[in-house]
């Protein structure tokens, strides 16, 4: 079965994101692909974070869901949307969550991730210093759901480096990991293939990591490098840079047949 991640350089004209998604879904589904999973902030990366809750949607309603229910339906694609601006208990404050929906090929709604984990950091090697904790609010329920490629366990970019994370994600019946991303440039180049590679391998699962690459608006330099990684830890699709997607064959029965082979998990003791 076919699969696809989605690069993009997004920005502050949703009309404008919105447009080129809907080319690159297109594009991956006439590359043959089931599943697609976009960019993180695939619809908007704005000049001031707290622009995004003046794009906020109920869960279910609004203009961004709806473009993502046509779009599935248009390409017969299942989606897993990255992440958008869905409101909060704290919207009028300014802070959002930043929700990943996922749209079966008949438009439904099938599920919806809110981000855990929240960006806090200062690079002062880089001298950048992020705060999502300003502009959002964390999520606290992990998510998995079934799909034609297996349970898929859902995150967001700097959930990541949170192993437990994926874990919990694995007791929960998970053999896919997607992790849309817009992962800086100066840590994407020191972590980004090495995390995905440790989470695919550690749980012996796939991952499916699309990612924003390029300048945006705020000033923040997105790394790229798009990818899917195997069970075994090898990168089977990638690309560095460009508005793309990279897709790959994947083996919905793999992840059991290793977990058989070579028991890792099952041989956990804490």
């Amino acid at each position: 079965m076919r699969v696809a991640a989605i690069q993009m350089n997004s920005g502050a004209d949703v009309a404008a994101n919105l447009q080129l998604a809907d080319k690159l879904l297109g594009d991956a589904a006439h590359d043959g692909c089931a599943l697609v999973v976009l960019p993180e902030n695939f619809a908007l990366m704005p000049k001031k974070s707290r622009d995004k809750a003046k794009h906020a949607e109920e869960a279910g309603e609004g203009p961004l869901q709806a473009f993502l229910s046509a779009a599935s339906q248009r390409h017969g694609l299942w989606i897993i949307a990255g992440s958008m601006p869905l409101v909060s208990p704290e919207t009028d404050a300014g802070r959002v969550y930043g929700a990943c929906p996922v749209y079966d090929p008949e438009g439904n709604a099938q599920a919806i991730y809110r981000k855990i984990h929240l960006f806090d950091v200062d690079l002062a090697e880089q001298q950048e210093s992020y705060r999502e904790s300003l502009s959002m609010v964390p999520g606290e329920d992990v998510v998995t759901l079934d799909t034609p490629i297996g349970r898929v366990g859902l995150t967001i970019c700097y959930d990541l480096r949170f192993p437990e994370l994926f874990r919990q994600l694995v007791d929960a019946g998970a053999s896919v990991f997607t992790v849309p991303a817009a992962f800086t440039a100066a840590t994407g180049k020191a972590h980004w293939h090495v995390l995905l590679r440790a989470r695919a391998i550690e749980n012996l699962a796939y991952v499916i990591a699309a990612g924003q690459y390029g300048e945006h608006p705020d000033g923040r330099s997105t790394y790229g490098h798009s990818l899917i990684v195997d069970p075994w830890g090898r990168i089977l699709a990638e690309a560095a840079d460009g508005d793309c997607h990279v897709a790959a064959d994947i083996d919905p029965a793999l992840p059991a047949k290793l977990r058989s082979e070579f028991p890792a998990l099952a041989n956990r003791r804490l």
